[in-house]
């Protein structure tokens, strides 16, 4: 199974990239060929009808195809002011709009129908990001997404991890390996074992 795991933070001390490499870590332990993607590879300019007008941009191509190519997800969402990133927006504004006369992806569903994503967040607070979930979830499901019930919030982000980026408890790990299973599982048995 072909999974895609990404944080919807470029920032280089982010709690959630970390999280995101702690379940990229668990879908490969679990068999998996996970994918690690990072946001900060893509020149991918604010959203606006405007300059899409212009020509969808070379990066948006490129990250639509690597989303495409996983039948699985994990997203790792910060949260800021109670809500997950504008990166994080911006980015599936952008993904989820069809480019006209393309072969794949003037589909309008393309790559978020039938993909199976699970959600985790990471934040210093008490609730590890779980407003950011709640705000993420709706628009995940509005763009054809399956959602595994599944989630996990990392809460007190700041002393979870130790100097090589690992979570410190591993009740902590087997959270975010409770919900990497969760999407393979689901992904499997949507998409056939062979995906």
């Amino acid at each position: 199974m072909k999974l895609l795991v990404f944080a919807g933070s470029a920032r280089s001390e982010s709690f959630n990239r970390r999280l995101a490499r702690v379940a990229a870590d668990a879908a490969r332990a679990a068999g998996a060929q996970a994918t690690l993607l990072e946001l900060a590879d893509y020149d991918i300019p604010m959203y606006h009808a405007e300059l899409e007008a212009r020509g969808t941009p070379p990066d948006v191509i490129r990250l639509k195809e690597a989303m495409d190519a996983h039948p699985a997800w994990i997203i790792a969402t910060p949260e800021y002011n109670g809500s997950y990133t504008g990166l994080l927006k911006n980015t599936l504004d952008w993904t989820s709009s069809p480019v006209a006369g393309h072969p794949v992806f003037a589909d309008a569903s393309r790559p978020f129908a039938g993909k199976v994503v699970g959600m985790l967040s990471a934040s210093n607070g008490a609730l590890g990001g779980l407003r950011a979930q709640s705000h993420l979830a709706p628009l995940l499901l509005n763009l054809g997404c399956w959602l595994a019930p599944r989630a996990y919030a990392l809460p007190r982000a700041a002393s979870a991890f130790d100097a090589q980026g690992q979570l410190l408890d591993a009740e902590q790990q087997a959270q975010v390996a409770d919900v990497v299973r969760q999407v393979l599982w689901a992904a499997g048995r949507l998409h056939g074992e062979q995906a």
